[in-house]
């Protein structure tokens, strides 16, 4: 169920939630009798967060903003980000399905409290048969009072938020109904009615472009590969080189003869094409914006399985720019797949590649699941910016470096590469070999450990979390 944000004039009759300083008590004569305002007061002296009431048959929460951290400003955004998913219990339990947001406190966070609650909200319930668990959340709109947040950034926020939660839809999807085709179709059917143009490649065109990498690891499936390329071209676009979005589009992997060692290291692989939906999911949320920048997309999509056809540890492919890689581990799949299409954005001349892909363990073992890991050869203007902008809204990168070493790893004896170099340093040797087939300034984005959670986190629900759809949204939105 998505959950939809309008703006209103006035607060009518709704549930409400009203954002205050914990001091500042000069609104609630709007609201409640003095009675009621001594009552509150006197509730607010015991530290909580929040005071939830009823008068007059509605729901009223009083939120009360934390206090500014000694950190910066940006973890301030996530406390009340937080807070306000905290609260999707408190509605849900009430049965709530309409409620206000209204600020009265002196800073103005709105915005951000309003994306904590929706996000918090969002639920995968497409599989449930029994109709009373897909209707577990009754909390269907959201508004917010004009006064608190302008029009425009609220239907600003609306597409960036629906975009999070398709990309959430698509990680959740099981590989029984989301293989290569029906994902890039999914694709194709998210950017109907936008001005994003969408080209799906079939296996025939694939091997017409010598794709090795993507056709070699599909060679375990039954279902055919696809590369998807969605275009955004505005006629007022700034750039005159377009920044190309490459997103790892495994829609299951199993390791193939590298199988993963344990259950639990394979019940959520369906998650292995959560670069594809992020970069999807961003260029669409683009697009309906309206940002004056030319961007394209593309997706190299595959499962990777197994059966008496699938390459196997020895076995040598051929990259679509002619290097040999041999295959010492067919768990290492994703970037052989992403090596063709970072060959294919050359055709672009692009300004900027920008990679996401659920790569590698290490990564994940390196940064926990509180952040990603980065890697870049871009202008360091640029990769400040991108670091600033996950700092913006909370979905940081921690920068890893681009030693040649970690190409010399890579180095195999009977072809040109190898596409793993044992366990020391992998998300560093994984971006290495990613970095050999590009000719463009380009960042790296490891999610492993941020695109699916095994638990909720605050507005990170269990399951797809469509993290790096506002990160990557905000650097491009403020792209120079």
């Amino acid at each position: 169920m998505r959950t939809k944000l309008q703006s209103v004039a006035t607060a009518a009759q709704d549930h409400l939630i009203i954002l205050s300083d914990r001091l500042n008590w000069e609104w609630a004569s709007e609201f409640f009798n003095d009675a009621d305002i001594d009552f509150l007061k006197k509730a607010a002296d015991d530290r909580s967060n929040f005071i939830s009431t009823v008068k007059d048959g509605r729901l009223v929460i009083v939120e009360f903003l934390p206090n500014r951290p000694k950190a910066n400003l940006s973890t301030l955004k996530e406390m009340v980000r937080r807070d306000a998913a905290k609260r999707v219990t408190t509605l849900r339990e009430a049965r709530v399905g309409t409620v206000t947001i209204i600020n009265r406190a002196a800073d103005n966070f709105t915005y951000q409290y309003a994306e904590g609650l929706v996000l918090a909200n969002y639920q995968f319930l497409k599989f449930f048969a029994n109709t009373s668990k897909r209707d577990k959340t009754s909390l269907h709109t959201v508004s917010v009072l004009e006064a608190s947040l302008s029009a425009a950034e609220l239907d600003k926020l609306n597409i960036i938020i629906d975009s999070v939660c398709t990309a959430r839809d698509w990680v959740n999807e099981p590989l029984s109904h989301f293989n290569a085709e029906i994902m890039s179709n999914s694709f194709a059917s998210f950017m109907q009615n936008s001005p994003v143009k969408v080209d799906i490649l079939h296996k025939s065109e694939i091997e017409a472009l010598k794709m090795g990498g993507l056709l070699g690891v599909n060679k375990g499936s039954a279902n055919p590969p696809t590369f998807t390329i969605a275009e955004y071209k505005p006629a007022n676009a700034k750039n005159s080189q377009p920044i190309v979005l490459v997103g790892k589009g495994l829609t299951y992997d199993t390791g193939g003869y590298s199988i993963k060692p344990t259950p639990d290291s394979m019940d959520h692989m369906k998650c292995d094409m959560a670069g594809a939906a992020v970069v999807m999911a961003t260029i669409k949320a683009a697009a309906d914006n309206n940002l004056p920048l030319h961007i394209v997309a593309l997706v190299p999509a595959t499962d990777n399985m197994i059966d008496a056809t699938a390459i196997v540890p020895g076995d040598i492919l051929t990259i679509s720019d002619g290097t040999t890689v041999e295959v010492l581990n067919t768990d290492a799949e994703g970037r052989l797949a992403l090596a063709d299409a970072l060959h294919y954005a050359k055709r672009f001349n692009p300004a900027l590649v920008i990679d996401f892909a659920t790569l590698t363990g290490a990564a994940a073992r390196a940064v926990g699941q509180v952040g990603c890991v980065m890697f870049s050869n871009a202008d360091r203007q640029v990769t400040n910016d991108i670091l600033n902008s996950g700092y913006e809204v909370y979905e940081r990168a921690a920068e890893f470096l681009l030693w040649d070493e970690y190409l010399e790893m890579t180095k195999s004896e009977i072809a040109d590469l190898r596409n793993t170099a044992g366990p020391l340093a992998g998300a560093h040797t994984a971006a290495k070999f990613l970095e050999f087939f590009t000719n463009y300034p380009w960042m790296h984005f490891d999610i492993a450990a941020t695109a699916f959670f095994a638990k909720e986190d605050g507005y990170w629900v269990k399951g797809g979390t469509g993290w790096g759809v506002r990160f990557l949204y905000h650097f491009l939105e403020n792209y120079k």
